[in-house]
């Protein structure tokens, strides 16, 4: 089967929508699939295309036995929602056009950009083949849940393209039993529906002992380090951790690693330096091949989104990748990732922007011995259940049905 996959982000870049759809395509391409991926020239989250690529028109590559396709797009720094909008519109149409003339199957476009849903649509139409929408984030409702844009007619008319993509993909993958819901809410069949939510790979994230040239090259000897490690955005409300931060200053020896770029990054450096903080390292992002390193050193792998009902839908992709390095888990999220983690006992959960909370929970988690090698154990049995293997050949099934069984 040949498979067109349409992706803002694909690695070298190191956010969860890259490493999610390389490892299922490369699991595909295993499976004896034939895999062509469009994206655009690496650049998240900086707005800085990566060294060693240019945002060319039209460059085709190899990774992995994958055939990626890199084509121009406005790069813009993730910030502002209209030039990211211009960015997201300008690879919608590049991406449909490469699209044109590659030969495919079927055709699978994923979010959280939505623009790329359109140019997956587009094709199916001109190429009269099946698509498949892949939903990471539901979209504009994620924009309004951190005031990048308030209801108007952008608004309305993104929610009519919203429903028209529903309508017209043959089936639509989502990452939560949450967004199910919300989307047979919208009036989508749930037929149409397959849930396949993020997972770990296991070969990649597993634990490994300390790094500690790269503690004493960080000067973190001694420390309980709690670590965050990905995007610093809107959502993440990661002001709040850096407030906590401060009031923790002295205590228990404890010291916070925040590693990442995002629209917040500058804000975040310059709130850390009103506040004086001296026990917060904030780092620039590393590559893929050594986020592992970063995540053996930390006591305990801190998650935080702002507070919100929309985010009680999401499941954060951190949640698997610390699991499988035996992380203790420090999670901020309500709703559907709240129960991930305790049902699996894997860490404790806070209340979003609950300063006391945070605290309390942080302290237990890192004080009581016999509590964190509880959720040690219960990190290794999350990471089981949720090997990206298995979750990218429950993909692979959604695909396969859609040629087996056209409408």
């Amino acid at each position: 089967m040949r498979i067109l996959f349409l992706t803002d982000n694909y690695p070298p870049e190191v956010n969860a929508p890259a490493s999610r759809t390389f490892d299922h395509v490369t699991e595909w391409h295993r499976c004896g699939h034939e895999i062509t991926v469009i994206t655009c020239a690496p650049n998240f989250p900086s707005g800085h295309v990566y060294n060693g690529y240019k945002n060319k028109l039209y460059h085709k590559e190899d990774i992995d036995g994958i055939k990626v396709v890199r084509v121009w797009s406005y790069i813009a720094e993730n910030k502002g929602f209209f030039k990211r909008t211009l960015d997201y519109i300008s690879f919608s149409i590049t991406s449909f056009l490469a699209g044109l003339f590659q030969k495919t199957d079927i055709i699978i476009a994923t979010s959280p950009q939505f623009f790329t849903a359109l140019s997956g649509r587009t094709l199916s139409f001109f190429k009269r083949r099946p698509w498949i929408m892949e939903v990471r984030d539901l979209w504009p409702e994620s924009i309004k849940a951190v005031n990048a844009l308030k209801d108007s007619l952008f608004i309305k008319y993104f929610e009519w393209e919203e429903k028209r993509c529903y309508k017209s993909a043959r089936k639509i993958v989502v990452v939560t039993d949450s967004f199910k819901t919300a989307l047979i809410d919208k009036g989508v069949n749930a037929n149409k529906i397959s849930v396949v939510k993020n997972g770990v790979n296991r070969d990649l994230f597993k634990p490994i002992p300390k790094d500690m040239e790269l503690i004493s090259r960080l000067k973190l000897n001694g420390k309980k380090i709690i670590g965050y490690i990905g995007t610093h955005g809107m959502a993440h409300k990661l002001d709040f951790v850096l407030k906590c931060a401060k009031h923790m200053e002295g205590k228990n020896n404890y010291h916070f690693l925040l590693i990442g770029a995002g629209a917040e990054k500058m804000g975040l450096l310059s709130l850390k330096e009103s506040l004086n903080l001296e026990n917060v390292t904030m780092l620039d992002p590393v590559p893929k091949t050594e986020v592992n390193k970063y995540i053996s050193i930390l006591d305990a792998a801190l998650i935080n989104l702002k507070k919100s009902p929309l985010f009680r839908t999401v499941i954060p992709s951190k949640i698997f990748e610390n699991a499988g390095m035996h992380i203790p888990i420090l999670m901020g999220v309500e709703g559907e990732a709240q129960a991930i983690v305790e049902q699996y006992g894997a860490g404790l959960c806070f209340e979003p922007e609950n300063k006391e909370d945070f605290e309390k929970k942080l302290t237990r988690l890192l004080e009581d011995k016999e509590l964190y090698k509880r959720c040690q154990e219960g990190c290794e049995v999350l990471a089981r259940a949720f090997d990206r293997k298995n979750l990218a050949r429950d993909m692979l099934k959604v695909v396969e049905s859609c040629i087996e069984s056209p409408q």
